[in-house]
């Protein structure tokens, strides 16, 4: 008898310790300075992209400078949330970093949308010079008012334009088109210019809204052209460069605050480690898919000329100005944009 009590008592206290640890598995919070503090990491876009390569080496590397204390868990591809669905998933705690796109953010965050203009530097050098100086500390201060914290600024690259209508060159091409575009009104006020039918389309619902025909086209850079295997569900692909296609690291600024300050440091120092190589990475990417899409011989490859860019441009002008208005002017002298 004595046996079966201490047998039962053993049962109660493993059951007991099994539920507390199951707890902090799905909380996923610092208990104590001797746990282990798991930061779930969610984005869309494949694990071969500069995004993805880039989550994957700030894992490794965060778990090896803190010894393993903490564990950065990489879930790519939407396998764990839509575009759609991480800032509600990253308020609610069920995610502590995530990726997305700036368009995606624009609308919480406005000075965001001056990056959705077209055509707005020639090189992703201009980009990075904003990213890194004022602006970039202006768009920290309004992400934190937002509860998240902003950690770095990656690049996709440039946009190129996909379609099974036909080859675009000039503006009219896209004239009654229907094409995807992410959530973004200064994008939305583009495509309208272009006399387009914009459609917003989670990422991983493109591919199969192409096949079925539900759509004429996207934009989207090479790697997620290449990844997402779009050249295969469309005829034609135009090399525009038309506009950036970047992403605002963040993570949740309570989860954030928790953290004790040694660990929040070895967090900051890898990350800027981590987005110089991300930056060369993708630029070698997207050269890379690109020969791989032209080697497939499965999709027609337009490039454009200057003047047709220029053409572009001029049409895109009262895109400009209304950001101007709505951003106002001193913000405006701070992108030194070329007249």
């Amino acid at each position: 008898m004595p046996n079966r009590v201490l047998f039962t008592a053993c049962v109660i206290i493993l059951t007991l310790l099994s539920a507390c640890s199951s707890n902090k598995a799905t909380d996923y919070e610092q208990i104590s300075e001797n746990d282990k503090i798991v930061i779930r990491f969610s984005h869309v876009v494949g694990e071969d992209t500069p995004k993805g390569q880039a989550a994957r080496l700030f894992a490794k590397l965060v778990k090896e400078r803190t010894k393993g204390k903490v564990e950065v868990q990489v879930f790519s591809n939407s396998s764990l949330y839509k575009d759609s669905e991480e800032l509600e998933a990253l308020a609610q705690g069920r995610v502590q970093m995530i990726a997305p796109a700036l368009s995606k953010l624009s609308d919480l965050v406005p000075e965001l949308g001056v990056f959705d203009l077209p055509y707005l530097y020639s090189d992703l050098d201009g980009y990075h010079k904003v990213f890194d100086g004022k602006i970039g500390s202006l768009i920290a201060d309004s992400v934190e008012s937002k509860n998240m914290v902003s950690l770095a600024f990656w690049d996709s690259g440039f946009k190129q334009f996909t379609s099974n209508l036909r080859p675009i060159r000039k503006p009219e091409d896209l004239t009654g088109s229907t094409m995807r575009i992410m959530p973004s009104s200064v994008l939305d006020q583009q495509f309208s210019l272009l006399r387009v039918n914009p459609v917003q389309i989670n990422f991983n619902d493109v591919y199969l809204a192409l096949e079925q025909g539900k759509i004429h086209g996207q934009e989207n850079t090479i790697s997620n052209i290449y990844s997402k295997r779009f050249y295969r569900v469309q005829k034609y692909m135009t090399l525009s460069d038309h506009g950036y296609l970047g992403y605002l690291v963040v993570i949740d600024k309570k989860f954030w605050n928790r953290l004790p300050v040694e660990i929040q440091k070895v967090i900051k120092e890898t990350m800027n480690e981590v987005t110089a190589w991300q930056r060369n990475q993708a630029v070698q990417i997207e050269k890379d898919k690109l020969k791989e899409i032209q080697d497939c011989r499965c999709i027609e490859i337009t490039g454009l000329t200057a003047d047709e860019k220029a053409a572009w441009r001029q049409l895109f002008r009262p895109l400009y100005q209304e950001m101007e208005q709505r951003l106002g002017s001193t913000f405006f002298s701070e992108l030194q944009l070329q007249p």
